[in-house]
């Protein structure tokens, strides 16, 4: 160890002792310490010496003295460390501090131990994240280097067919080891009432997943709903979520976690499929012909965008062409933004509902008048999510929309945020939950709690809060 260490300070020896951090540690001092043939070292550079020798390394410092042990004990040390893994150094700190106690949350920003953190995120057994809407089956390990795969189905297959469905995903399990390996559920947003059969339906659909997997011998079940999930790939716990789905739209206000579902969950029946209906439809009325709905959904994706100004913009030339392997090129024009447009004004597609503005406009004032909070800043953040949530202008657009339906007592202040990680946004939200220190710890239920809630389930959901229905 201390050969390593003397060839890493030859490295630096180009630094003199009079740039130490006095604040830590005299910068440089002539009494004789544990620290041995480093005791004239700078304090800072000590820190940039056990950077180089990496995490490991650096950990076993901590049995040589109490004064090396006070040193790799820095935070500062290892919040380097965590900066260099996967996740971003924000997203960890935001999971550590706000959803490492579980739900509900105790932010902790005093007393932290980073290099505690960073062992026990070194310890976390991966989990395996199963998209409630798509079945979207990731198999993650350390820090994420994750390995994904898609099972495209019907978004409402629930119960027996998901039975079936993932009992045919024998290889995959044999690959993760599922009794080693915790689950996260992204459960879908459906059942929006907040009436009794409403929470009834909710609890049914996330039993069959638990019972599902508890019966391939998983060790615990975490199951949140992709909306919370978005919220915090936004790095919040309180917020609305607009979630433009595959069939529909909702706007989801939480607070701390917790959907609101008493305010109300608006729902647009207005989803992705519609979005690339209608712009088959406009490419059919403008003889573009293509071979497949697959390819009108990459023009989606690649091609089209959001209009600041709906009518300004049919003025202007915004042809754009991409080239598809196998069917060659193809050039829109005005298709591009009115695909879009009909989030704002359904009409256009015939679609009998509230444009995504009025909807988002109604949910913040149900918020404002509520009166849930001393402070209405917690649903002047929306988030959006969603593969369709990504046409670029959407944020903009709908940011511009709201600041003129709604009164400035409540307008102030908003802010729409584009989704933070793309398509993937609620994924990224679950894999931040996975991969947290005390993950699963309070987080999941396990087979043993959950065999005990079909037999005592009112007294099991008392004394399990975080897994309460409308809690995540």
């Amino acid at each position: 160890m201390a050969m390593l260490l003397r060839r890493v300070w030859e490295t630096m020896s180009s630094r003199t002792c009079s740039t130490g951090d006095s604040s830590a540690r005299p910068s440089c001092t002539t009494e004789s310490s544990s620290l041995g043939a480093f005791d004239q070292i700078p304090w800072d550079v000590l820190i940039q010496i056990v950077k180089l020798i990496g995490p490991k390394e650096a950990a076993k410092l901590c049995v040589v003295s109490r004064s090396w042990r006070a040193l790799v004990s820095d935070n500062r040390l290892w919040i380097f460390f965590l900066q260099h893994q996967q996740e971003p150094w924000d997203s960890i700190f935001f999971g550590e501090t706000t959803l490492g106690s579980g739900y509900p949350y105790q932010t902790l920003v005093t007393g932290l131990s980073f290099m505690h953190i960073y062992g026990q995120r070194a310890q976390v057994p991966g989990s395996v994240i199963i998209d409630g809407e798509y079945f979207e089956i990731s198999c993650q390990f350390l820090f994420f280097i994750a390995v994904r795969w898609v099972v495209q189905v019907i978004a409402s297959l629930v119960g027996a067919s998901m039975i079936v469905l993932l009992g045919e995903q024998q290889h995959f399990w044999m690959q993760v080891k599922p009794s080693t390996q915790p689950i996260v559920v992204s459960i879908p947003i459906c059942h929006y009432d907040d009436t009794e059969n409403a929470k009834a339906s909710r609890r049914q659909l996330k039993d069959c997943f638990q019972q599902v997997l508890f019966d391939l011998n998983v060790p615990a079940v975490c199951a949140i709903n992709q909306a919370t999930l978005a919220l915090y790939a936004a790095k919040r716990t309180s917020g609305i979520v607009v979630n433009i789905g595959f069939q529909v739209t909702s706007v989801v206000p939480i607070l701390h976690g917790k959907v609101m579902r008493k305010v109300g969950v608006e729902v647009m029946g207005l989803g992705a499929l519609k979005l690339t209906g209608y712009l088959r439809l406009l490419m059919q009325q403008n003889n573009i012909n293509f071979g497949s709905l697959y390819t009108v959904r990459t023009l989606k994706e690649k091609l089209c965008y959001v209009a600041a100004d709906y009518k300004a913009e049919l003025s202007k030339d915004t042809q754009a062409s991409l080239e598809i392997a196998g069917e060659g090129w193809f050039t829109l024009s005005k298709e591009r933004f009115q695909t879009g447009e009909i989030l704002f004004q359904p009409r256009m597609a015939d679609v009998r509902t509230m444009g995504l503005d009025q909807a988002v406009a109604l949910c913040m004032d149900h918020c404002h008048y509520a009166e849930l909070s001393g402070d209405d800043a917690w649903f002047k953040t929306v988030i959006l999510t969603g593969g369709s949530a990504c046409l670029p202008g959407l944020a903009e657009r709908l940011e511009k929309e709201l600041r003129g339906l709604l009164p400035s007592s409540i307008s102030n202040g908003i802010r729409v945020i584009p989704p933070p990680y793309g398509a993937d946004t609620a994924w990224f939200g679950a894999k931040l939950v996975g991969n947290l220190s005390t993950f699963p710890g309070a987080w999941c239920a396990t087979k043993k709690q959950f065999r005990r809630k079909s037999r005592f389930n009112i007294m099991w959901r008392s004394s399990l809060p975080y897994l309460e229905d409308d809690a995540h």
